[in-house]
């Protein structure tokens, strides 16, 4: 198991691995690592990953972020996002809140970006169909001394404004909705 640290060769504060080196084994690191040779194992760090067009990464990945422009070959798991460029290529399951996928991109997998979260304001909640007006009758009362046709005093019915809007669907619902994927269209 390598651990990358301060003391690790490293370039503006993130570490290199050489288009000539092959690492086999786990890496394990607080700081930015970019793959432009081969890793194979497992890859878990809590900032980002860049996995540069010269890169081949055959491990499962766990991140903050992680930019691929190489080959990935593993399950990515980041805690903020995953982006697979124009050049990047990748098979493999993807699990982060926000994923993109650039156009020209290559990716076989499934992406999981997690359950919906609950509306956090008062505009974000989502809106409940109002119940249905009641329908009103109107009754009519007749006074003993006039006597009166019952087909000449109609009871007068009002309907509803407008059709009450179909309910929305429940909390639980809207919960198992899975969200969109970004794509990004090469202009």
């Amino acid at each position: 198991m390598a651990t990358l640290g301060k003391d690790s060769n490293t370039t503006n504060g993130r570490t290199i691995i050489g288009e000539s080196i092959l690492v086999n084994g786990r890496l394990d690191g607080d700081e930015d690592l970019t793959v432009r040779g081969r890793v194979e194992g497992n890859i878990n760090l809590t900032k980002t990953l860049v996995v540069e067009s010269s890169g081949i990464v055959k491990a499962d990945v766990s991140v903050r972020n992680c930019i691929i422009s190489g080959v990935v070959v593993g399950n990515v798991t980041a805690t903020e996002s995953v982006e697979l460029t124009q050049e990047g290529r990748m098979v493999g399951d993807i699990k982060s809140p926000r994923v993109i996928i650039v156009d020209g991109a290559s990716f076989r997998g499934r992406v999981d970006m997690g359950d919906l979260e609950a509306p956090r304001s008062v505009g974000d909640r989502p809106r409940v169909a109002p119940a249905p007006a009641p329908v009103r009758t109107s009754t009519v009362v007749t006074r003993p001394s006039a006597p009166v046709k019952p087909a000449s005093v109609p009871a007068v019915i009002k309907p509803a404004s407008a059709p009450p809007a179909p309910p929305l669907p429940p909390a639980a619902a809207l919960a198992n909705a899975k969200r969109k994927v970004i794509v990004k269209r090469k202009k």
